[in-house]
């Protein structure tokens, strides 16, 4: 029987607007909490099975969790915090040089371009990217206080996972608590795999991306690659955004290497979806271009960069929750 307060709400149709009106101004107002939480859920589902990997060997919980997060910041410290000041100094040359290789591209194709204005726009980023990098990242993770809280939340929503599976399906009627429960574990299981699968395709691109480049004798090579391998994140958008410099940079030596490197970016991504994808994200969730598109613009507006990283993962987990209603 339906509880009398819900039933008066949804007859009434004004104070259900209100209500509903009201509740999207709140999550508007908390959308940086309520991203933290969301990617901090998506951390947490991508790390769970390695935990499990260690509790088979009956090592405790609160072990193998930490262990697991060792191994993660140690990969961060040693791997990826080293290469960036290299990344950045090389991504300020690429900035410098681009109004360069524009204008030998325009000579190559016999079409003229205003150098002073492709000048007046990149020349600002180019000064200033070495500076602005921290104030990037601070943008894409709202702050240093805000990686923090990501890693402390998402490390306690690991170590009390069981009990938080059970959260939202235990305020559903009994009927509905095992489908609940269930459709709580295909969210978590989707969007661990959505998030694993991200960062092994990401690495693999930037690699491949990065042999590929060298052995053409592209000038940039490397953080050519490791912009492939970040925007790799973006579907369908993406690397076609990664291609656009790298296409830059090889028509401003030739036609020809031009037309190379387009259809070296073409062969990878044949590979990747073809070879790669059905391997590594087979347990993601696949959408339609069209939906993918829309859901980056719609993120993008309305949570900046970490909105459109998010987007897909989120449409996928809605659409899960949304199978389940039926």
């Amino acid at each position: 029987m339906q509880n009398p307060i819900v039933k008066y709400i949804l007859s009434n149709h004004i104070l259900l607007t209100v209500l509903l009106a009201g509740l999207a101004f709140l999550l508007l107002e908390i959308k940086g909490i309520l991203l933290i939480i969301f990617l901090s859920y998506i951390i947490m589902a991508a790390l769970n099975p390695f935990v499990r990997i260690l509790r088979s060997f009956k090592i405790p919980k609160i072990i193998a969790v930490v262990l697991v997060y060792a191994v993660v910041i140690a990969f961060i410290v040693l791997l990826v915090i080293p290469i960036l000041p290299f990344f950045i100094s090389q991504m300020e040359s690429l900035l410098k040089a681009i109004p360069a290789y524009i204008d030998a591209s325009s000579q190559s194709l016999g079409i003229q371009v205003n150098k002073t204005q492709i000048n007046s726009l990149i020349a600002p980023a180019a000064s200033s990217i070495g500076q602005n990098a921290l104030s990037v990242t601070s943008k894409v993770f709202g702050s240093v206080f805000s990686i923090i809280t990501l890693f402390i939340l998402s490390f306690y929503m690991l170590l009390d996972r069981q009990r938080l599976g059970k959260a939202v399906p235990n305020l559903l009627p009994e009927e509905y608590k095992e489908k609940g429960i269930l459709t709580v574990h295909l969210v978590e299981e989707k969007l661990g795999a959505w998030l694993r699968g991200q960062v092994v395709l990401s690495l693999a691109i930037g690699f491949i991306t990065w042999i590929a480049l060298t052995v053409l004798n592209v000038p940039y090579a490397l953080p050519l690659a490791i912009l492939a391998g970040f925007l790799e994140i973006i579907p369908t958008l993406g690397p076609i955004i990664a291609a656009i410099p790298a296409v830059i940079v090889g028509l401003a030596i030739s036609p020809i290497m031009a037309a190379t490197v387009i259809l070296t970016y073409i062969g990878i991504q044949l590979a990747e979806n073809n070879i790669l994808v059905p391997k590594i994200m087979e347990k993601a969730v696949g959408l339609n271009p069209v939906v993918i598109i829309v859901a980056i613009l719609i993120g993008a507006n309305l949570l900046g960069v970490m909105g459109a990283l998010l987007s897909i993962p989120f449409v996928s987990a809605a659409i899960i929750i949304f199978r389940a209603l039926k």
